[in-house]
C-alpha cells in the first residue's frame, strides 16, 4: 500500500480495530474526492471513524447533528446585520470545513438535506447570490440508522447519487470486541491521534489520482457494468453518468492506494458494489419478492465479462 495511505490506516486502526476494509474504502473516497454515506446501526464506530480520519489528516473538522428543525442556514451560513460595521456580514456555517460529518442526515427535512447538494457536487456554497469556494480537501461523511424509520426523511436519489460509497461498519468479532475492551481500558486512543500527513500532501495525492492510467478496454468494462444496471429487468433505476465517472475515479484512487500507476480489473470489481448499491432502485415486485440489491450487483459482476485488451 502507498506509504502515506498506510500511515493513515495505521493511525485510524489505533482507534477502530479490525476494520481495515472500511478504512481502505474511506481512503479511496478521500483520494477520489468522493463522499461517504455510512448506513449502519448505532454504536459501531461511524462517528469515531470520521473523527479519526480528520485527526490523522490534521485538517478542519465539523460535525452537524441533523434534526427536523435544522435549517439550511445552519449548514451553509448566513448574512447578519453587524451594528458596529453598519453592514451585513457573512457568518460561515459548519460546511465551511475540510471534513464535514453529517450525523443522522436523514433526520433533517428534505429542504435542509438539499442544502448539501451544491456543497457536495460543486464544492462551493451560494448564499444570497454570493458564492464561496470550499477549501480542499473537502469530504462529507454522512451517517444514517437503517433501523429507526420514525421521524426520518429518506434521502432522495439526487442526494444519494452524490455519495461515492455507501458503507457499513458492522459488528466486531468476539475476539475484536475483547481487544476493544483491552484497548480502551485505561484511556481513549482517539485522544492520542496525531496528524500523519499534511494538507498539501493530500491535495497532491488527489491530483496524482487523475494521472493513473486506465485503458480503453477497462473504461469499456465500467460502461458495460453501468449499462447492465439500466438494462436489467429487476432494476427500476440504474446508475447515472455521474456514477460512471465516480467508479472510474475510485478505481484510479484504489490503484494509487496500492502504489500502481495503472488500473487493473480488480480495482473496478472491488469498489463497484459500494458505489452501486445505493444508486440503484429495484422494481416494487422485486422488493416484495425479497430480491436483494447486493445479490443483483454481484450477479452483474459475474455476468459482465472483463474485456480483453487486443494486442497488435
Amino acid at each position: 500500500m502507498l506509504k502515506a495511505a498506510q500511515k493513515i490506516e495505521n493511525n485510524i486502526s489505533k482507534v477502530i480495530l479490525g476494520k481495515s476494509r472500511v478504512i481502505e474504502l474511506m481512503l479511496v473516497a478521500l483520494l477520489a474526492r468522493g463522499h461517504i454515506l455510512f448506513d449502519d446501526v448505532p454504536g459501531v464506530g461511524k462517528t469515531r471513524l470520521a473523527n479519526s480520519l480528520a485527526k490523522s489528516l490534521g485538517v478542519d473538522f465539523e460535525r452537524i447533528q441533523f434534526t427536523p428543525d435544522l435549517q439550511p442556514a445552519d449548514i451553509t451560513g448566513l448574512y447578519y446585520y453587524n451594528q458596529q460595521k453598519n453592514d451585513f456580514v457573512f457568518r460561515p456555517g459548519p460546511a465551511h470545513t475540510n471534513i464535514l460529518l453529517a450525523d443522522e442526515i436523514n433526520r433533517a427535512v428534505p429542504r435542509t438535506q438539499a442544502s448539501l447538494l451544491e456543497v457536495m457536487e460543486e464544492r462551493q456554497i451560494t448564499v444570497e447570490g454570493d458564492t464561496f469556494l470550499l477549501e480542499e480537501p473537502f469530504l462529507v461523511i454522512a451517517t444514517q440508522n437503517p433501523i429507526e424509520l420514525e421521524g426520518t426523511f429518506p434521502l432522495p436519489e439526487a442526494q444519494l447519487d452524490r455519495f461515492l460509497f455507501k458503507l457499513k461498519v458492522g459488528y466486531p468479532s468476539a475476539q475484536e470486541e475483547l481487544n476493544i475492551l483491552s484497548h480502551y481500558q485505561k484511556s481513549d486512543p482517539l485522544d492520542q491521534i496525531k496528524p500523519v500527513i499534511s494538507q498539501s500532501e493530500i491535495i497532491d495525492l488527489q491530483q496524482k489520482v487523475t494521472e493513473i492510467e486506465i485503458t480503453d478496454f477497462l473504461q469499456q468494462y465500467i460502461v458495460s457494468l453501468v449499462r447492465e444496471t439500466r438494462d436489467k429487468s429487476e432494476i427500476k433505476l440504474g446508475l447515472s453518468p455521474r456514477a460512471t465517472l465516480a467508479i472510474m475515479r475510485a478505481a484510479q484512487a484504489r490503484a494509487l492506494l496500492y502504489d500502481r500507476d495503472y488500473v487493473i480489473p480488480d480495482d473496478i470489481q472491488q469498489i463497484f458494489p459500494f458505489a452501486a448499491e445505493h444508486r440503484i432502485m429495484l422494481l416494487e415486485r422485486e422488493v416484495i419478492s425479497g430480491k436483494n440489491k447486493e445479490e443483483i450487483i454481484l450477479q452483474i459482476l459475474e455476468e459482465v465479462e472483463v474485456p480483453v485488451e487486443q494486442g497488435d
